[in-house]
């Protein structure tokens, strides 16, 4: 098993009014990385290319040690985005016998039957007729039934309630659990993220901002509560914005520590990444 369970280096893709990139990304082998930005960051099209659905027009893209569209490497990757469900006449019974004939002795039929039970999954009903969250557990249980290294999801939990996207989140734990296995996750739910991944890349307007350790960036980052004139005490690039108000200034700071000891007398919370995406987006706005 390779060190990075996926990698891209310098990869561009450049449409009529967006562009990504160049990007370098790295998911560590045995890790869980959380995919971050707002809508129309590149998140979906960094996932495709690197799972080899969408070609870069720069750059090189590595999976599982490989090229993306080696037939024998995909075979190894659990693949769900949001937006592709299956053939809605078909039923789960028969999605596992098409899966069989794709992935061959990679299938495992048991396991498969073994996701249907424990999802509460009706193998005769139609597609048609399940939830949004029966169809995501499908698309998880076609994902998991041929024994992959890597999952790459796109928005698993997007739209879920709360008990199932519970349930959703124990099963990547359970998965990791293997340290060959890995999972590449975007995500607009953050907190899912905080509660699983171990680290978090931050996309933004189809630039790599950061890719962080999810403990320190959640330690680093903090939400300081103050006067105008105590940010002037604090050193350059420890304040990534700031947000003026009547009552005083709310600033997204980097290096909590910094700020703790300079202004003792101050509010500075941890930031969440919902925090650190809002203040980055607002920074941009101005």
């Amino acid at each position: 098993m390779p060190d990075n369970a996926a990698e891209l280096h310098g990869v561009q893709k450049v449409y009529k009014d967006f562009q990504l990139g160049p990007l370098d990304l790295t998911v560590p082998a045995g890790t869980i990385v959380g995919l971050v930005g707002e809508n129309g960051a590149g998140k979906t099209t960094t996932l495709k290319i690197l799972t080899g659905v969408n070609l870069p027009d720069a750059g090189r893209a590595r999976l599982l040690g490989g090229d993306p569209r080696d037939t024998g490497i995909r075979a190894r990757l659990g693949v769900v985005f949001e937006d592709a469900y299956f053939y809605e006449g078909m039923n789960a019974g028969q999605i596992g016998r098409s899966m069989a004939g794709i992935f061959g002795g990679r299938w495992d039929r048991d396991t498969f039957a073994g996701y249907l039970k424990r999802f509460g999954l009706d193998a005769r009903k139609p597609v048609k007729e399940y939830s949004r969250g029966m169809r995501m557990k499908l698309s998880l249980a076609t994902a998991l039934s041929h024994g992959p290294d890597l999952l790459v999801l796109d928005e698993p939990t997007a739209g879920l309630d709360p008990v199932v996207r519970g349930e959703i989140l124990d099963l990547f734990l359970e998965f990791i659990q293997d340290e060959n296995h890995s999972i590449l996750m975007s995500s607009h739910i953050t907190s899912d993220l905080e509660q699983i991944a171990d680290s978090i890349a931050y996309l933004h307007h189809g630039q790599l901002l950061f890719h962080e350790d999810k403990d320190a960036l959640m330690q680093e980052y903090g939400l300081l509560r103050c006067g105008e004139a105590d940010l002037h005490r604090l050193p350059e690039g420890v304040a990534v914005f700031t947000k003026k108000g009547a009552f005083g200034c709310e600033t997204l700071v980097k290096g909590r520590e910094t700020v703790q000891r300079l202004l003792p007398g101050a509010v500075c919370d941890p930031a969440g990444i919902d925090d650190i995406m809002r203040f980055y987006s607002g920074r941009d706005g101005q």
